[in-house]
C-alpha cells in the first residue's frame, strides 16, 4: 500500500486488504474521547499520581479502559482499528471480546444500535488491528466503546481516504454520570463493552459517563473519596459491597463515603447499590441494612436526592442466572441492573415517566 496515504503520525503497516485505507489517531480533532484520558503513554480513568496514592490496585487498574468511548462521523464504508495495548486481561471466567475487545455502534434513528465487534486474536499481547465494514457510503454518527479489562496505549481509526470525517454530537447530557464500585463496576464479566450496564444506560439516556470500577479494590479510601468529589458530575452511583472485607469496614465507610460526596455535590442524585445477588444469606442481608442506613440517615436530615436499589432490585429480571459464578453478571445480569438503575433514573431522577 501508498505509505504517502496513511495519516503522519503515525505509519501503519497494516495487513487489512484495503488499498484506499488511511489511519487516524483518536487523540486529534474531529474525534471525542470519553471516560478516558491520555496521559504517560496510555488512556487512564484517572490520574496516575492520584491512583498510586489510593493503592497499589487501583494504580494497577486504573488504566484498564472501561467506559472509555470514541465517537464521530464519517462517510467512510468501512471503520477499522489498530490498537497498541498493554496489560491484556485473560481470565478463564471472561470472554476475550469483553475484556479486551473493542464494539462498534451506530446512531440510527436516534438510538445507538450495536453494529460488531473488533475481535481480538487469542494470542493478543501487544495489540492487534480489525475492520468493521458496511453496506454503503452513507454518513453515520459512530461510537466505539474501549476495552473493559486491558490497558490501551494508542488506538488509531482506519477510514477510507476519501471519507469524510466530523465530529460527533454532543451527549444529550454532557455532565457524566460517575459510576464508582467493584469489578461488576468495571465491567466483568460482560462478553463486549457495550454489554456493561454503564454501558447501557448512556445509549438509554444519552449521557456520558466516568467509570471507576476497580476489580478487587474498591474499598472507599479516603483519598478516592476526595478525587471522586473533585469530579463535575450529574449523578454518583456507588456500588462496592463486594470489595468491602467486612461488614465492619462496611458500615465504617459507607456513610462516610456519601457524606464526602453530598459535601462537594450538595443537589445531585446519590444512588447507592448493593451486590447483585436475588437470594441473600443472613452476611449480604446486614450489608443491606448498612447501605438503608446511609439512606435512612440522610433522609432524616433532610435529603431527598438519594436513592437506594438492594440485589433483589437489580436482579428482578435475571433471578439467579444472571452470573457467571455466582459474582460477576454475564449479559443477563448486565441487562437486570441496567433495567433496574435505569427505570430508577428515568422515573425519579429525569422524570420521564407518562
Amino acid at each position: 500500500m501508498n505509505i504517502a496515504k496513511i495519516d503522519n503520525n503515525f505509519k501503519v503497516e497494516t495487513h487489512i486488504q484495503k488499498d484506499n485505507i488511511k489511519f487516524y489517531d483518536v487523540k486529534a480533532e474531529p474525534f471525542k474521547v470519553y471516560g478516558v484520558f491520555h496521559q504517560g503513554g496510555k488512556f487512564r480513568r484517572m490520574p496516575e499520581d492520584v491512583a498510586a496514592k489510593v493503592s497499589d490496585g487501583v494504580n494497577y487498574l486504573h488504566s484498564n479502559t472501561a467506559g472509555g468511548r470514541v465517537r464521530f462521523k464519517t462517510d467512510s464504508k468501512y471503520v477499522a482499528i489498530y490498537t497498541k495495548m498493554s496489560n491484556v486481561g485473560k481470565m478463564p471466567h471472561f470472554a476475550l471480546t469483553g475484556s479486551a475487545g473493542f464494539d462498534l455502534y451506530v446512531r440510527i434513528d436516534g438510538e445507538d444500535r450495536y453494529i460488531g465487534s473488533y475481535r481480538p486474536p487469542f494470542e493478543i499481547t501487544d495489540g492487534y488491528e480489525s475492520i468493521i465494514e458496511f453496506d454503503d457510503e452513507q454518513m453515520r454518527e459512530i461510537t466505539i466503546n474501549f476495552p473493559l479489562y486491558s490497558d490501551v496505549n494508542e488506538l488509531y481509526i482506519g477510514l477510507s481516504d476519501e471519507a469524510h470525517i466530523f465530529e460527533a454530537d454532543n451527549y444529550k447530557y454532557e455532565k457524566p454520570i460517575v459510576y464508582y464500585g467493584s469489578s461488576i463496576t468495571q465491567g466483568g464479566c460482560a462478553s463486549r463493552p457495550g454489554n456493561s450496564y454503564q454501558a447501557i444506560i448512556t445509549r438509554r439516556f444519552d449521557i456520558d459517563h466516568i467509570n471507576l470500577g476497580f476489580s478487587g479494590n474498591a474499598k472507599a479510601e479516603d483519598t478516592m473519596a476526595e478525587y471522586i468529589k473533585s469530579l463535575d458530575m450529574s449523578i454518583f452511583v456507588y456500588d462496592y459491597d463486594h470489595n468491602s472485607p467486612n461488614c465492619e469496614h462496611y458500615e465504617k465507610t459507607h456513610e462516610k463515603m456519601f457524606k464526602t460526596i453530598r459535601e462537594a455535590h450538595p443537589d445531585i442524585p446519590i444512588i447507592m447499590m448493593s451486590r447483585p445477588n436475588h437470594y441473600l444469606n443472613e452476611g449480604m442481608k446486614k450489608r443491606v441494612e448498612i447501605m438503608k442506613k446511609t439512606y435512612k440517615n440522610a433522609k432524616a436530615n433532610g435529603d431527598n436526592n438519594v436513592y437506594f436499589l438492594t440485589g433483589e432490585n437489580l436482579t428482578v429480571l435475571c433471578k439467579n442466572e444472571g452470573t457467571v459464578d455466582n459474582v460477576h453478571p454475564n449479559d443477563f445480569g448486565f441487562a437486570s441492573m441496567a433495567a433496574a438503575l435505569g427505570d430508577l433514573l428515568e422515573n425519579e431522577i429525569f422524570n420521564l415517566k407518562e
